[in-house]
C-alpha cells in the first residue's frame, strides 16, 4: 500500500488490560487531512483505540504506522514527537495553573506549533481567561484549554475523545467550526464521538465499532442511507 498522504495505519491492533483482550483486529487507515470519527456504544473500544495508538494500554500487537514510522514498540514519548496529540476524555489540565501557564508547559514536539496569539485569536474566551485558575474555568473552556495545548505544541495529528460531552450547545458549535479550520489548515483527526450530530456534518468517514472491532465504514456521502443502521449500532 503507497504510504503518500498516509498519516496513520492500523492492521490487525490487538490490545490488552491485563487478562482482558479490548480490542480485536483493528484495521484503519487515515489520511492526511481527513476528520474521521469512530462512533459506537460506550464500551465498545473507541477509547481504547485512540489510548493504543499512543501506546498508553497494557499491551499492543499488531502495526500502528505513524508519518511512516512502526510505533509498536515505540513508547508514548516518542509517539507524541511524530506529531500526535492526544486530548483524553478528563482532558487533564493543571487546575493550579492559570490559562496561560497550561499553555506554555507542554514542550514542543515540532516546530510549528501555533503562538498564543494565534491560539487566542482561535479561542477568544481563552484571551480572555489568560490568568485564570484551571478551576475557575468552565467545562468548555477546559475543553478549549485542553486543545489548545496540543495545538501549541505543534501536533498534526489530533486523537480527540469525547471533547463535546456535557457541554452547551453554543460551545460545542464553536469546536465544530474549529475542527473544521484546522482540517483547512491540513491537520488529520480522528475524533471519539458519541454526539453524532456534532459529528456528521463535520466528518469525512465514519468507523463504527462494536466489541472491540470496526464493524462498518460509512463515507460521508453514504450517511442519508445508512442512517437507520447506524442508528441500530449507536442504540438511538
Amino acid at each position: 500500500m503507497s504510504s503518500t498522504g498516509e498519516k496513520i495505519r492500523i492492521v490487525d491492533l490487538h490490545s490488552h488490560y491485563g487478562e482482558s483482550h479490548i480490542l480485536h483486529g483493528i484495521d484503519m487507515t487515515i489520511m492526511q487531512g481527513e476528520l474521521v470519527t469512530l462512533l459506537g456504544r460506550n464500551g465498545s473500544g473507541r477509547s481504547t483505540t485512540l489510548k493504543s495508538i499512543m501506546n498508553m494500554v497494557g499491551r499492543r500487537t499488531g502495526v500502528i504506522n505513524i508519518n511512516g514510522n512502526e510505533t509498536i514498540d515505540m513508547p508514548a514519548h516518542k509517539i507524541a514527537h511524530l506529531g500526535v496529540g492526544y486530548c483524553p476524555e478528563e482532558r487533564g489540565i493543571f487546575s493550579s495553573l492559570n490559562v496561560e501557564e497550561n499553555l506554555m508547559l507542554p514542550p514542543a514536539v515540532r516546530s510549528d506549533g501555533m503562538s498564543v496569539e494565534e491560539i487566542y485569536d482561535i479561542f477568544p474566551n481563552l484571551a480572555e481567561r489568560r490568568y485564570s485558575q484551571g478551576t475557575r474555568l468552565s467545562g468548555g473552556e477546559q475543553q478549549m484549554l485542553a486543545m489548545a495545548r496540543i495545538l501549541r505544541t505543534g501536533a498534526n495529528i489530533l486523537l480527540l475523545d469525547e471533547i463535546t460531552e456535557g457541554l452547551a450547545p453554543v460551545i460545542v458549535q464553536k469546536l465544530a467550526e474549529v475542527l473544521l479550520m484546522l482540517k483547512k489548515r491540513g491537520l488529520t483527526i480522528l475524533l471519539v464521538e458519541q454526539n453524532f450530530r456534532f459529528a456528521a456534518p463535520i466528518a469525512d468517514r465514519h468507523y463504527v465499532m462494536e466489541h472491540g472491532h470496526i464493524v462498518e465504514e460509512v463515507l460521508k456521502d453514504e450517511l442519508e442511507a445508512k442512517t437507520e443502521m447506524l442508528n441500530t449500532y449507536l442504540g438511538v
